[in-house]
């Protein structure tokens, strides 16, 4: 891709537009789409201007929004070349970019469409945000139950080039409800004077229009289809989904999920069009929800301010013991997060869950509690610390403490996500920064409270 990219920014800095556009002619639209990414904004708008009217579509379905909004932007010049490229967009993905827009900007390319585009455009847009119907594509093949094999032939040569997929041909009745959908292998491999309802079972699977983008994503995994039928609340059949806009939606749920665990909001756009307000406005929330939490981190700090100047020694494992718990619920958090997002766990599995994190946080906290007492022991023993007569009572206390703090995060880190979910919150908002938080609160005081057991009557 390299040389390609040199190759091309010569022909362009030396206008050379004639073998710039045969060498765009020997490219797959993805790669042209890879080139165009790579290339800078003003060269992008000039190879894209040279492609085909199909190349240009097919390509722009491909490129990520920040380069389709600066094609737009650049091509807004030239209203009929624009228009020409709006109205061949397939209309799923049409619509995934006008969402994309602000409201002004979209209504004014919808206006720019056909009539019979603007209609379709219109009536996608007009299903709720985040809905199946938003992706949908009005773009299939539909036959009538009574049709012979011969007439569904005829029908897709017919209908078939404007079809976003002819893997599965839909069966209506005359009212548009859908009765079943057929493989295109089925139909080839019948005979061409049997009636098509002959090698229907009436079992298929469909999606609401109105249901979340979520619901769809699921039903594709479990049933591992290219294409899924849409029909409204009367059955009638209004359009169809693919697998590939299926793929964008879980990779922009992923993204979402993915930012939140980090302790920010989902960010609307990408992050090189999202302007620096919104970047603070959308990080300040937890940023500062987090910091007063960290507080109370302080005041449980001051609450055992006497036995820290009694024992100073404690405060050396304070960063040790609440680092560990932290991370400890960190990790349990981003696997639940991940088990609940592609439906490994159910909420009925959290005794299941809380099982298995108690074995797991037994464990962990008592392999760390080992390696705690060990370095104390190595330390004490090799003049690398001093940690005064009662060292041994200060290990155990740092070990102990280490077994209940790693076993309280993990607890934490993986019933917090299931009982949002249950409150009918996005488990994803247990990011990794609030869990440590709240571990960082309650193991100073699992900490101080082991210690005072151990170290009674002797440091405290």
């Amino acid at each position: 891709m390299n040389e390609i990219l040199t190759t091309f920014g010569q022909l362009i800095e030396e206008k050379n537009w004639k073998i710039l556009k045969n060498e765009l002619k020997n490219l797959e639209p993805v790669q042209i789409a890879e080139l165009i990414g790579e290339l800078e904004k003003p060269d992008q708008l000039v190879a894209f201007r040279l492609l085909s009217r199909q190349s240009a579509k097919e390509t722009f379905q491909h490129l990520s929004l920040d380069d389709q909004e600066d094609i737009i932007e650049g091509l807004a010049a030239n209203s009929v070349r624009l228009t020409s490229l709006l109205n061949d967009l397939d209309p799923d993905d049409r619509t995934a970019f006008f969402e994309e827009l602000p409201g002004a900007v979209s209504q004014r390319l919808v206006q720019m469409l056909s009539r019979e585009e603007r209609e379709i455009a219109t009536r996608l847009l007009g299903y709720p945000e985040e809905s199946i119907g938003r992706l949908m594509t009005p773009e299939y093949v539909a036959v009538k139950p009574y049709h012979t094999i011969q007439q569904v032939l005829d029908t897709i040569r017919k209908f078939g080039h404007d079809s976003e997929t002819l893997n599965v041909i839909y069966i209506v009745d005359d009212s548009g409800r859908l009765i079943d959908d057929v493989r295109i292998k089925e139909i080839i491999l019948a005979e061409p004077n049997q009636i098509i309802s002959e090698i229907t079972d009436n079992r298929f699977v469909a999606l609401n229009a109105y249901d979340d983008q979520e619901v769809a994503v699921k039903v594709f995994q479990d049933h591992d289809r290219v294409a899924l039928p849409v029909v409204d609340t009367a059955g009638t059949l209004v359009g169809i989904v693919t697998f590939d806009d299926m793929m964008d939606v879980a990779e922009e749920e992923s993204t979402e999920d993915f930012q939140k665990f980090g302790g920010t909001e989902g960010l609307d756009v990408s992050y090189t069009k999202t302007s620096l307000y919104e970047l603070v406005k959308k990080r300040a929330g937890w940023l500062i929800l987090l910091f007063l939490g960290e507080m109370l981190t302080a005041s449980a700090m001051s609450y055992f301010e006497v036995e820290i100047s009694k024992a100073v020694v404690l405060a050396l494992f304070i960063p040790l013991i609440i680092s560990s718990g932290g991370n400890s619920g960190s990790q349990a958090a981003s696997l639940i997060i991940r088990s609940l997002a592609i439906g490994e766990l159910k909420l009925r599995n959290w005794w299941y869950v809380m099982r298995k994190e108690i074995l797991s946080g037994l464990t962990l906290g008592t392999a760390l509690g080992i390696i705690g007492f060990t370095r104390i022991f190595i330390w004490q023993h090799t003049g690398l610390g001093d940690y005064g007569e009662f060292w041994v009572w200060v290990a155990i206390s740092v070990a102990v403490s280490l077994i209940f703090v790693v076993l309280w995060g993990t607890l934490s880190g993986s019933m917090i996500p299931l009982i949002l979910k249950r409150c009918k919150l996005d488990p994803a908002t247990a990011s990794a920064p609030f869990v440590a938080t709240l571990v960082d609160v309650t193991g100073l005081i699992i900490y101080f409270s082991i210690a005072a057991l151990f170290l009674g009557g002797k440091l405290l």
